[in-house]
């Protein structure tokens, strides 16, 4: 799996964002793409390329599910990071474990 992490910090609190991609092969259909944003250590929203939206597990995270979910084009932009980020490095680094 591919991961990315930007961090951010205010007032002592934690906030990041991480990217991954979880795979069995290089072919698309087997490529899942995967934005988790966290609040000190808590996931509070996940979009998921196979769910195909936003979902929150807080009530916060609920609340910017909702709202990124009714924003036009953002899904399709979250949609499309699968073949964008994950494509292009899932084959790299499976013809690197070759």
């Amino acid at each position: 799996a591919l991961l990315f992490i930007t961090v951010y910090t205010a007032d002592g609190f934690l906030n990041y964002v991480e990217d991954h991609c979880v795979f069995n092969s290089t072919k698309l259909d087997d490529i899942e793409f995967i934005r988790s944003y966290y609040y000190n250590k808590l996931e509070v929203t996940r979009f998921s390329s196979s769910v195909g939206k936003y979902v929150g597990y807080t009530e916060y995270g609920v609340r910017n599910a909702e709202y990124w979910n009714n924003l036009p084009g953002e899904l399709s932009r979250m949609r499309n990071e699968k073949e964008r980020y994950c494509l292009i490095n899932v084959g790299n680094d499976h013809e690197a474990a070759l």
